[in-house]
């Protein structure tokens, strides 16, 4: 990044320039009803609970047990990533997709 003379540097962002904005997990994804219609999905089909479960646990950060609510949940910045690379940033996976990708993950 060039600072010219009269540029206040703080952060690596110069002064007058808007930061970008916060991105956020997109709302299905957010949707506790998205998550209880993956979970439903997956619970219907055992030959999926191991690769789920095992997707799940490798998604959450190390130490998860340390930190209330002492329950294994994806990191929502990591979500946001993979959902936005994947999907735009608007989008969020369809049901049948999640499924899909266990799946795939299954038979790898």
């Amino acid at each position: 990044m060039d600072v010219t003379a009269g540029d206040s540097v703080h952060d690596g962002r110069r002064a007058g320039v808007a930061p970008s904005p916060v991105l956020s997990v997109p709302v299905a994804a957010r949707s506790r009803w998205f998550w209880l219609r993956v979970a439903l999905a997956v619970a219907l089909r055992p030959t999926l609970w191991l690769a789920a479960l095992r997707i799940g646990l490798r998604a959450c950060p190390a130490g998860w047990w340390r930190h209330a609510p002492y329950l294994p949940r994806p990191d929502r910045d990591y979500l946001r990533f993979r959902f936005e690379t994947a999907y735009g940033s608007r989008g969020a996976p369809r049901v049948h997709e999640v499924v899909g990708y266990l799946r795939w993950c299954r038979e790898r």
